[in-house]
């Protein structure tokens, strides 16, 4: 069995992506790990390079910045380092998530477990969803509480909209014309990804989010935003502590923390609606219509 990790990243100092710390969390289990460098400024290809890692392959990319619709860049250049993974299995991790060294053997195991069982095309993870401190998550529906990070390779299988999930095609043809995709057959990996995107000083924080919804609005848009000078955390529904730990590659990095944050201050914005079926969900544990973009087997 042999296993590809794959990711992309551009500027990822510029924006305060730990996508040293990400890529560094699966290369254990990986034999190659492939990762699609966009045209940074920052030194972000050098400190890749400086990891020494041989299992590293570096494919370097040109954003096109004019592809701004529906964040399909993303799904681009994830599938411009999917396209050269060589593995049995491809791990996809994101510039932002990391995988805890405690639960790399589970995942190992699961891979080994099905890599002969074809009705197996992918693995699902939970998420932890860390929000204005690595101490807080969120957990109400604004939140994915689950996405395929492992697929099986040569399966025309390609990554989905904005490259959240990934989804199977007939063909390069249907999937570059719009066809849909088929939802892959996944089993359930009882392990998290700790998702870390909402997690930076309030500054680089609004700084990241203009970024990002630069691929996915017009200029128009972008100007009709509120000008803030730092990213309100506070303007949030609701969230929930966090009592476990965090993966050893990210300790450096929490320790360095330099902003406050105070759980207690969040202001719990919810229309009507939102109220009800988050009160369903925290009592029932039901998430009612939950978009799910896999069959989980």
């Amino acid at each position: 069995m042999t296993v590809s990790g794959f990711s992309y990243i551009r500027n990822g100092f510029t924006y305060g992506y730990p996508f040293l710390q990400a890529f560094q969390s699966i290369l254990p289990l990986c034999d190659e790990f492939i990762v699609a460098v966009g045209d940074s400024t920052d030194g972000t290809r050098e400190a890749i390079v400086n990891l020494n890692s041989p299992k590293i392959k570096i494919i370097d990319t040109v954003w096109d910045e004019n592809m701004r619709k529906g964040g399909k860049i993303f799904a681009q250049q994830a599938n411009i380092a999917l396209d050269h993974i060589s593995g049995d299995w491809g791990f996809h991790i994101q510039a932002d998530e990391v995988i805890h060294e405690h639960d790399l053997d589970t995942i190992y195991r699961a891979m080994n477990t099905y890599k002969d069982d074809l009705e197996v095309e992918g693995f699902l993870f939970h998420f932890l969803n860390f929000f204005g401190s690595y101490d807080y998550i969120g957990n109400t529906r604004k939140w994915h509480r689950k996405e395929i990070r492992i697929i099986r390779n040569h399966l025309n299988i390609h990554s989905y909209r904005d490259s959240q999930g990934f989804r199977k095609y007939p063909s390069i043809h249907a999937y570059e014309n719009g066809h849909k995709g088929l939802k892959l057959h996944v089993k359930q990996i009882e392990v998290p990804v700790f998702h870390y995107s909402y997690v930076r000083p309030p500054k680089l924080m609004q700084k990241k989010s203009m970024f990002f919804h630069k691929f996915w609005n017009d200029d128009s848009w972008l100007d009709k935003q509120e000008k803030k000078e730092e990213y309100d955390y506070y303007q949030i529904d609701d969230l929930k502590r966090f009592t476990g730990s965090h993966p050893k590659l990210m300790h450096p990095v929490i320790a360095n923390r330099d902003w406050d944050f105070d759980g207690e201050k969040i202001r719990r914005i919810f229309t009507p609606r939102e109220k009800m079926l988050y009160l369903i969900e925290k009592y029932s544990g039901i998430r009612i219509g939950e978009y799910k973009n896999y069959k989980l087997i």
